[in-house]
């Protein structure tokens, strides 16, 4: 008879104790030990890899393989964050806030390939057939080619896609999958590893490229232990909420191609539609003539990107310390751009509030924001606006100085496109300026001569 056992495993990053922390000895999380109850002769039998017997080491320069094999997913804006498409074998994990979109991508995903590429398996462990029948009907994914079925048990999936040969798995959703071989409930940290390890086995085996969809915590994490992360070849996260119709799609982990690149998606009655030019979407809303509102270049891997920072600054209501909230763009950064304006360009804000915010949901982390965050600051500070054909774009720093930043020619070739006359750039950025006809780049080097410039008439 199999002797059980009790482990408490965390749920952040999968170490075992044998005994109960309030905090995880590896990786110092509070509360998330969690208790699993185990087979005493099946403890060495959680292996993430593969075993063979006759392995022998080669040189690497002898290895076969080179650029591997892509295969379209029949939506660019989700070919472009994968790298170009999916790698035969690849085990892709999507996760995201309940409602923003998981289910309903994968689905319109499931629908193209079974159109042009063969037959997909959809196995859905949260929603029974008939009820993704109506959802695949309503954004017109039906296709002879794509089978659906409920089911929770991982054994069971596997061998169903075994009889089926598919070109594509999606599974509905990992947290809801379990092996019967462990006596603990389905999303617990055992069964999670567990089930995915199996349907890598699986993947890696057949060649099948396989997409996962997964939970997330409270604080928008990914629900499970972070080796569900280090199994799979790719975890793409959504970002937007139910207030915005906009969807960013962002991989945190690529290993077949960059995680810098975005898919920006708009939710619509017939599921997400692609935003090919959301350049233009984003600052269509812009009010003229407001104070705080400026735009921002960015670039999110290699596509330029123009959003509006809108910026609010007003007298404290209370005596200490101000308020000072951000959304879309990092907390910190705002503190050390207003020390900047402070102690480098004379704005005495120790007693306002200071509120910024991204327009539309979108969430910028590159340095090259910084020098529009500020400016939008002091344009509502001084109750000034800004000219709304001036296009902002460079890195503050502690000194005040405005740093050079990369690819400029890409981003004023965007801001060209959209009807911007002039662009606030880093001086050292200037030479690098020579192909943007209709605009005019004008250079700075600190923090005061920008403000100048931007405030001079």
């Amino acid at each position: 008879m199999k002797k059980a056992r009790t482990v408490f495993v965390c749920s952040d990053c999968g170490n075992e104790s044998q005994k109960w922390f309030g905090r995880c000895p590896s990786c110092q999380a509070w509360n998330t030990l969690v208790e699993e109850k185990t087979d005493q002769d099946r403890a060495g039998t959680f292996r993430l890899g593969f075993s063979c017997s006759n392995v022998v080491p080669i040189s690497i320069t002898e290895a076969s393989g080179g650029e591997e094999e892509r295969l379209s997913t029949g939506i660019p804006e989700l070919d472009r964050v994968l790298g170009g498409g999916m790698v035969p074998g690849s085990l892709v994990l999507v996760g995201g806030e309940p409602g923003i979109g998981k289910s309903t991508l994968m689905l319109q995903v499931a629908g193209m390939w079974a159109t042009n590429n063969g037959r997909v398996f959809y196995a859905s462990g949260e929603e029974s057939v008939e009820q993704v029948k109506l959802r695949a009907d309503r954004i017109g994914s039906l296709a002879t080619e794509l089978y659906v079925a409920t089911e929770n048990d991982i054994n069971q999936i596997i061998e169903l896609a075994g009889e089926l040969k598919p070109s594509l798995l999606v599974l509905d959703s990992v947290q809801t999958a379990y092996t019967p071989e462990l006596s603990s409930a389905p999303g617990s940290v055992a069964q999670v590893r567990q089930t995915t390890t199996e349907i890598l086995r699986w993947a890696k085996s057949t060649g099948t490229p396989v997409f996962l969809i997964g939970h997330v915590t409270k604080s928008g994490s990914l629900a499970g232990p972070k080796v569900l992360e280090h199994i799979v070849d790719t975890v793409l996260n959504f970002e937007g909420d139910s207030a915005h119709i906009y969807r960013i799609l962002r991989a945190t982990k690529n290993r077949f191609g960059s995680t810098q690149e975005i898919g920006v998606f708009e939710m619509q009655g017939s599921g997400l539609v692609q935003v090919t030019n959301p350049s233009q979407i984003f600052i269509s809303q812009r009010a003229l003539n407001s104070t705080g509102s400026v735009v921002v270049a960015t670039m999110e891997g290699t596509r330029p990107l123009l959003v509006e920072v809108q910026a609010l600054v007003s007298r404290a209501s209370f005596v200490g310390t101000p308020r000072r909230q951000s959304i879309g763009f990092d907390h910190g950064r705002v503190a050390i751009l207003l020390a900047v304006l402070d102690q480098r360009a004379g704005l005495h804000l120790e007693n306002q509030d200071v509120y910024v915010n991204v327009a539309g949901g979108v969430r910028v982390v590159e340095p090259a924001a910084d020098l529009g965050v500020a400016l939008a600051i002091a344009s509502s500070f001084r109750n000034y606006a800004l000219d709304p054909e001036l296009c902002i774009i460079g890195e503050v720093g502690l000194s005040g100085e405005v740093r050079r930043v990369s690819r400029i020619e890409a981003r004023l070739a965007e801001a060209t496109k959209l009807g911007f006359s002039r662009a606030l750039i880093p001086k050292a950025n200037l030479t690098e300026c020579t192909s943007n006809k209709g605009l005019k780049p004008l250079g700075v080097t600190d923090i005061r001569e920008a403000l100048g410039y931007a405030f001079s008439k």
